[in-house]
């Protein structure tokens, strides 16, 4: 969605890393192609995914990577340069026309019976935040604890641990230079 002139991409946690790149980039897709309007429903989705697999997936590094006949096994394999889901992959060779109709049937139901879209083989690891730890050491500089930063935000502190997504702010509590003089945190959108 946009606020204004700032994009916002919401993205279920609870997915493999592999579904949860996948969203990004489908949601990204929706940012780029859909902001001014567009497209709805159905037709947008399939504009998104399209994006999406041709992002995580180019047609020229498919192309050099995968055989002719690909399997599943072949799949499972191949995900890990692209860093996506088995069925994205998938998805992806039979939009290229690599995979027939039937091929991408016959793989799909292999997908499907081995449980690939909840328990991805051979998972890569989760994605973080290169932003978020370095905010959070210049605030444990500046000597605000976790406590701190979940008081200025009035939420609890643990539904900021949750919004960390396991990050640690601080080694103990309390463990900065004392008590801040200033805080640096602002609250963004309180009315």
């Amino acid at each position: 969605m946009w606020k204004e002139d700032t994009p916002f991409i919401f993205l279920n946690g609870a997915k493999t890393a592999e579904r949860s790149r996948h969203d990004a980039a489908h949601e990204l897709g929706h940012l780029v192609l859909h902001r001014h309007g567009g497209p709805i429903g159905r037709k947008a989705e399939e504009e998104a995914n399209a994006f999406a697999s041709a992002f995580l997936m180019p047609r020229s590094s498919i192309l050099a990577h995968v055989p002719k006949f690909p399997n599943l096994a072949t799949l499972v394999k191949l995900k890990k340069i692209w860093q996506v889901s088995v069925a994205a992959l998938a998805y992806r060779l039979h939009a290229l026309g690599i995979l027939s109709d039937w091929q991408y049937r016959m793989l799909y139901m292999q997908i499907s019976r081995n449980k690939f879209r909840t328990r991805e083989p051979n998972p890569i690891p989760r994605e973080t935040s290169l932003v978020l730890p370095k905010i959070f050491a210049a605030l444990r500089e500046d000597g605000l604890t976790r406590s701190n930063v979940a008081e200025a935000l009035q939420i609890p502190q643990s539904e900021l641990e949750a919004l960390m997504f396991g990050l640690t702010m601080a080694g103990i509590e309390g463990g900065g230079k004392g008590t801040p003089t200033r805080s640096s945190l602002l609250v963004v959108g309180k009315n």
